[in-house]
């Protein structure tokens, strides 16, 4: 998987070259940073699960579903008022929300005419794609701050949020790879539940882990009024240490409430109840990949979600 890496970055990279070395700058300062390419990852290994070499085709795919991804980081940081993101400056502290709102249309824009370059069904699906990303958010901003949030908000936020970019990802690396449509239809509900598995672990760790490991304050969440799935199972209990819960939240936090709240999520079942979720969706995975030929590749897409899982029980400093 070493050279796919390194295809990937380079091809992220070119993507955003353009005749302004200014804009040039801007768009390419996360690809810079670094990460995961979880998404790229996904696309070549769907392109990869009958065996072949992944193509060029497929590995632009799963950069087109990279680039959207960034583009939604450089709008959430200039939401968010973000000041650091992969450990360099966000794009919005460093340039301004002005510039970072236009490199964010920017990647958005180069997504979508990458995707146009492979045919129209993986444009219509990248299309619709960024709208359930946007579905999401707004399902997400407007309980911000809400103790009352239900469950199934949080599930159809992460779903559009997160999730459908996972499950784009897989479905679009498959398409371009021109598998049968029963392997598309499997890699497709593959990611969908790894992106799920993927966003609870994130949500958890921002309770469990250290600031350190973070690189951001622990509970920056609940600072931020967003109340994910280990929060709102703690509210659900209906103890007494729910109720000291509530009456933190619901308004903005200072850091000895946050910590405050942090003690009782922690303290209490929620954290393993939103672990018993996230495993749910690790078996919906595990059963996607019954459906895949067996292989490395299958083998290796079987493992991910319960690993990410174990990250959450056992997370490394």
């Amino acid at each position: 998987m070493r050279s796919d890496r390194e295809r990937i970055e380079a091809a992220m990279r070119a993507s955003v070259v353009t005749s302004d070395a200014y804009l040039t700058e801007i768009a390419s300062h996360l690809i810079v940073a670094g990460g995961k390419r979880l998404r790229p990852v996904l696309a070549v290994a769907a392109g990869q699960v009958d065996g072949a070499t992944a193509t060029d085709d497929v590995v632009r795919g799963g950069v087109a579903c990279e680039l959207v991804h960034l583009g939604s980081l450089y709008h959430d940081d200039v939401m968010d008022e973000a000041e650091t993101r992969r450990g360099v400056e966000t794009v919005n502290a460093k340039w301004g929300n002005l510039q970072a709102i236009l490199a964010g249309d920017f990647l958005l824009a180069r997504a979508s005419e990458i995707a146009a370059s492979l045919g129209t069904e993986v444009a219509g699906l990248l299309a619709r794609t960024i709208g359930w990303l946007c579905e999401g958010q707004i399902e997400e901003l407007r309980h911000t701050y809400d103790p009352a949030r239900s469950e199934a908000s949080y599930l159809a936020s992460i779903h559009g949020k997160t999730a459908s970019l996972f499950g784009t990802a897989a479905r679009i690396g498959g398409l371009v790879a021109e598998l049968d449509v029963p392997l598309v239809e499997a890699l497709t509900d593959y990611g969908h539940a790894y992106g799920m598995v993927f966003q609870i672990v994130d949500d958890l760790l921002d309770v469990t882990a250290t600031d350190e490991q973070l690189g951001k304050p622990a509970g920056h969440d609940m600072e931020e009024g967003v109340y994910t799935l280990p929060v709102l199972r703690t509210l659900a209990l209906g103890t007494a240490a729910a109720d000291e819960l509530a009456s933190l939240l619901g308004r903005p936090l200072d850091a000895a409430e946050r910590d405050k709240a942090l003690a009782i999520v922690r303290s209490n079942d929620g954290i393993a109840q939103a672990v018993e979720v996230a495993n749910r969706y690790v078996a919906t995975a595990e059963a996607a990949c019954d459906r895949l030929p067996d292989g490395r590749v299958a083998e290796a897409l079987r493992a991910a979600p319960a690993a990410a899982v174990a990250s959450v029980l056992s997370p490394t400093p």
